[in-house]
């Protein structure tokens, strides 16, 4: 998975998990740095467009089963929100994700890389 398309998943969890509707920023310490957004997350629309990377995401979905569409990389993700979790598959990647989310920190598994990503909102 692209450090952009995990970025946002870590932006779309963290704000339909916490309920925070104008998060303009992440802060990825596997970049050492902020990636900035403007947009809107609700839990029946998603669109935001990516600063950083030039390009939209969008989607929509339920109150836990989202899909969306990332411009930049021209593929689907799934996310599926459960709780304080939320798993999902990059179809431009092929690679499943994982992780959770606990007050302003969201942790992204990517089983791709086979690694964990920390963001903070």
């Amino acid at each position: 998975m692209n450090t952009g398309p995990r970025a946002l998943i870590a932006l779309i969890a963290g704000a339909l998990v916490t309920g925070r509707k104008n998060i303009s920023s992440v802060y990825d310490y596997s970049e050492g740095g902020y990636r900035t957004f403007s947009g809107s997350v609700s839990n029946g629309n998603i669109s935001i467009f990516d600063h950083t990377d030039s390009c939209h995401l969008s989607g929509s979905g339920s109150y836990s089963q989202y899909s969306l569409y990332h411009y930049g990389q021209g593929a689907h993700l799934s996310l599926t929100i459960n709780g304080t979790s939320f798993s999902g598959f990059d179809y431009g990647a092929g690679d499943h994700f994982s992780g959770n989310v606990s007050g302003s920190t969201i942790n992204v598994y990517d089983y791709g890389e086979g690694s964990f990503f920390v963001y903070s909102i």
